[in-house]
């Protein structure tokens, strides 16, 4: 039997060679090198036992354009998942293995070809702490792209962002999933998950600084009113920028533990005003602006419960579209009470 068929898989436990020695650590990605490495040690495939969700190649289905690519998305949250159960035990980071197995993923999911089916696929449903680490991930890789960084910088970015929360790997799991208002002093060890990311990420070989610093500074604000350690302006690294929109994005776009995801219209309006602390301006705008437009010739859920197509955006006020309605036209300029609650995929 050959090895081929485990190519992207996820290792579900420690594969030994024959004198005990660990080859392959439980949750790694099986790729070319780790496959080499197996067969070098004569290991029968058979005897290794995979996750039921792979993170790699992707399937035709995932290769079609305009499918989302739904696999990829939860195969990678199975691997956030994965890590953050071996590091409750294991405090060492597997960078190699994350640039090689997880990064790559996001990547690919960040080039799918549609941007409101993309945010729509990679909105958390369920298992919020690891699918919010994937959608962070592939939200601030689509700005980087969109930014034009280098392709060394935008790989950077995309660890970063994925990694932005590891910190949350020692907030107690009942506190991560508490589906209630946080208490005062719960509150206060949850933003503690910024100072816990730095300090893993600070013991990592090879790591480069800026990655610490977006664990650290993700929920710092311009203004000052973020933390843990209320930075302004230019002493926020930009990355950490990128990654607080993105982080803002896809929290309040998703459903929570104590919180149901907010309609369309309400996400663009409160990051356009600034309600959750000061975001770089420029960021949001390039971030909204391009989701508004990419609404032309989307189908859509309306406040008052019709469905109805985006005709034409309109240039003053971009989150009221023309729309369509059956055979009607309905400017939602004119008509201030209804809104665009959700977007179909």
């Amino acid at each position: 039997m050959s090895f081929e068929h485990l190519s992207g898989k996820i290792a579900k436990f420690d594969i030994v060679n024959k004198n005990g020695a660990v080859l392959v650590p439980a949750g790694s990605v099986l790729n070319e090198d780790t496959l080499r490495l197996l067969q070098q040690h004569e290991i029968d495939p058979a005897d290794v036992l995979v996750q039921a969700s792979e993170v790699g190649t992707p399937s035709a289905e995932d290769r079609t354009p305009g499918t989302a690519p739904t696999k990829l998305i939860q195969g990678a949250a199975d691997y956030s998942k994965a890590l953050f159960d071996r590091l409750q035990f294991d405090r060492k980071v597997p960078l190699i293995e994350i640039k090689n197995g997880l990064i790559p993923v996001v990547r690919q999911i960040s080039r799918h070809p549609d941007l409101l089916e993309l945010l729509e696929s990679v909105k958390a449903k369920d298992e919020y702490t690891h699918q919010h680490n994937i959608g962070v991930g592939v939200i601030s890789t689509l700005i980087g792209q969109w930014l034009n960084l280098e392709e060394s910088e935008l790989a950077l970015l995309s660890l970063a962002a994925t990694m932005h929360d590891i910190g949350k790997v020692r907030i107690p799991q009942e506190l991560l999933s508490k589906p209630g208002k946080l208490t005062k002093e719960e509150l206060v060890e949850m933003k503690r998950h910024t100072i816990y990311g730095y300090e893993i990420l600070k013991g990592t070989v090879g790591l480069s600084p800026r990655v610490m610093l977006v664990a650290l500074q993700h929920h710092e604000r311009l203004d000052g009113s973020g933390y843990p350690l209320h930075l302004k302006k230019g002493e926020i690294d930009y990355w950490s920028q990128i990654v607080a929109v993105a982080d803002v994005y896809h929290a309040i776009s998703s459903k929570r533990p104590h919180h149901d995801p907010m309609p369309f219209y309400q996400v663009v309006t409160l990051m356009r005003q600034g309600s959750f602390g000061e975001l770089n301006p420029e960021i949001v705008s390039l971030l909204l602006d391009k989701l508004i437009h990419a609404l032309l010739g989307k189908k859509v859920v309306l406040t008052d419960g019709q469905l109805a197509e985006v005709v034409h955006i309109n240039a003053l006020d971009d989150l009221h579209p023309l729309v369509k309605i059956e055979d009607s036209l309905l400017d939602l300029s004119r008509n201030r009470d209804i809104h665009i609650q959700q977007i179909l995929s």
